[in-house]
């Protein structure tokens, strides 16, 4: 009886989320293709007074499903916001439009007032967008604060109507007092490059609204970064600006430092891997000294830069009483210039700020390097601009070579190497780095440090996918060469990554003021994996199991991806 009372308790939990008005069937792996396998959701939809969030993040959902779902939204008017995240897995490409459409239909007859729109990791492509642009012209969206749009493959095509959906919602909603005000724009891995965000850019030009802003690996060059920094000049309570994985040059970085001067309120400034260069970080380090009183993190890393410049940038942040981090990892600046670094921000005493230097690239070879870089980048952008209809084209191409199965999009045009990988961890990074990628991860990291080990498992297994096996079997295979290296070497301390890897996860404290990640379920997913091993030690299973068994805030998003593992760590203590 006692277990039953558990198990609805449970059931019940897992539907209804803390916030209140919100219904939540996020991550339980559900595949909805009908009406029928829906009918419990629609039940519980239609008698929930005052539904204002629905999730149904992780689930699989066809068009009939969708229908369904819609037509018990009809009736909510007080409906704010759709978390509706991965939830086309394996759908053909076809099923979204009209599921969305039907979705989007159902929002706007009720008189919604949407402030979340996420939509993130569907991999839908342009026909997704044109899946939502009716629901964003409308007045549903006229209140829209949150437009979350990561990784789903919309390309040139897809951010040209996104941008003209957009711009029409303000200007409607600006004829009617009230003018759209979006706060937050994530849309990183979509394949916009200079066309798509030059689009894009007019849109946030228009609102100004804007206070966080993520366009990682998009493929971006110095034209669309140009025109994105005038953008954000007219949004000035911007506080996030991540463009991650980009290629800026001194051209485009020069224009985002100028940018810059505009924003007093910024607080993240991400500009890794985007080869900012010397005389583009030079020109940012100018701007930070000047200004950007309430700078919190500054991420120059992996930008070819030389010692003089990182030592500029160093200078420039004297003063920033709230900066936590400063990031100029894998740049060009020799030993001498690593230490010079590090002797300017210890002078400060900030030098608990600087983020490690361990993947510089080491002093350039050729000082021409940088100009004659730049030059063939300038020669090479009429043959890596392409049009709407060329990019729609190859969509359907790609369709019909996958059976028109949903993929997940290409990331950034430049190869990457294993820094690059742990600096920005992504899947098709990882499976780029080819048959070798463990050996080459395992060679990359200091296992003798049982925190830089525990910061490698996490970034490794955050690209982890339970239903792509080559990215599973890669991930894998390169989180049991790294940690068998590590087990194996005398000095590895196995107790400190356990309680440095907790710390990460954030389930214990860090008296050293550690921010811990933001916990996703391949983390546990690869953990399970992890505990399983004969490299790993029984003793530490115990420690693990004590900690994922209480209730966590930080293990929240992650349910299921936890009980898996508490489940597992229980088997493996009984079994040893």
């Amino acid at each position: 009886m006692a277990t039953d009372i558990v198990a609805q308790l449970a059931d019940s939990l897992a539907k209804t989320a803390v916030e209140e008005g919100e219904l939540s069937y996020k991550g339980q792996g559900r595949k909805l293709d009908n009406a029928q396998s829906v009918e419990e959701i629609v039940k519980e939809i239609q008698d929930f007074q005052g539904l204002q969030a629905l999730r149904l993040e992780g689930n699989t959902i066809g068009v009939e499903a969708a229908q369904a779902i819609a037509k018990a939204l009809e009736t909510k008017s007080e409906f704010k916001c759709c978390y509706w995240s991965d939830m086309f897995t394996g759908r053909l490409r076809s099923e979204i439009p009209p599921a969305l459409n039907s979705l989007g239909d159902a929002l706007m007859m009720a008189g919604a007032r949407l402030t979340v729109l996420d939509l993130s990791d569907n991999a839908f492509g342009p026909d997704g967008v044109k899946g939502i642009e009716k629901l964003l012209k409308s007045t549903a969206c006229h209140t829209l604060q949150e437009l979350r749009l990561n990784n789903c493959g919309m390309g040139i095509g897809g951010g040209k109507i996104l941008a003209a959906s957009l711009i029409e919602c303000h200007k409607k909603s600006s004829a009617e007092g009230a003018p759209l005000s979006l706060k937050v724009f994530i849309a990183g891995r979509n394949r916009l490059e200079n066309d798509g965000a030059t689009a894009l850019a007019q849109a946030f030009q228009l609102m100004g609204s804007l206070e966080e802003v993520h366009m990682p690996q998009n493929g971006i060059n110095h034209p669309g970064v140009t025109a994105l920094a005038t953008a954000m000049q007219h949004n000035p309570g911007l506080r996030v600006l991540n463009l991650n994985d980009n290629t800026f040059t001194k051209k485009g970085a020069i224009a985002m430092a100028q940018a810059l001067k505009h924003l007093r309120s910024i607080q993240v400034i991400n500009f890794g891997d985007c080869l900012v260069r010397s005389e583009g970080a030079l020109a940012i380090a100018e701007i930070v000294s000047d200004g950007l009183p309430i700078l919190k993190e500054l991420n120059l890393s992996f930008g070819e830069i030389t010692e003089e410049a990182a030592v500029a940038v160093a200078q420039a942040v004297k003063g920033k009483a709230q900066l936590e981090k400063l990031d100029l990892n894998g740049n060009s600046l020799g030993e001498e210039g690593c230490e010079a670094v590090r002797e300017v921000m210890n002078s400060m005493n900030m030098g608990d700020l600087l983020g490690s230097l361990s993947d510089d690239e080491g002093e350039p070879e050729d000082d021409d390097e940088e100009e004659d870089d730049e030059e063939e980048e300038e020669e090479d952008e009429d043959e890596e601009e392409v049009d709407e209809e060329e990019v729609e084209e190859e969509e359907e191409e790609e369709e019909e070579s996958t059976g028109n199965l949903l993929s997940t999009p290409p990331s950034a045009p430049r190869p990457p190497d294993v820094s690059s990988f742990l600096s920005f961890p992504s899947p098709d990074k990882l499976l780029k780095l080819g048959a070798k990628r463990a050996l080459l991860i395992e060679q990359q990291v200091d296992v003798s440090d049982a925190t830089k080990t525990a910061e490698a498992f996490l970034k490794i297994s955050s690209v982890y996918k339970e239903e792509n096996e080559d990215v599973k079997s890669a991930v894998l295979d390169s989180i049991d060469a790294l940690l068998r290296k590590a087990f194996a070497t005398p000095s590895f301390q196995g107790y400190s990554f356990v309680s440095s890897l907790l710390v990460l996860l954030g389930l214990i404290k860090s008296e050293d003021k550690v921010k811990p990640v933001l916990v996703v379920p391949g983390h546990l997913q690869a953990l399970e994996h992890v505990v399983r091993q004969d490299y790993f030690p029984k003793e530490n299973v115990a420690v693990l199991e004590a900690f994922v068994s209480r209730n966590s805030k930080a293990l929240d998003s992650c349910d299921n991806a936890r009980n898996h593992l508490h489940s597992t760590l229980q088997t493996v203590q009984s079994d040893s």
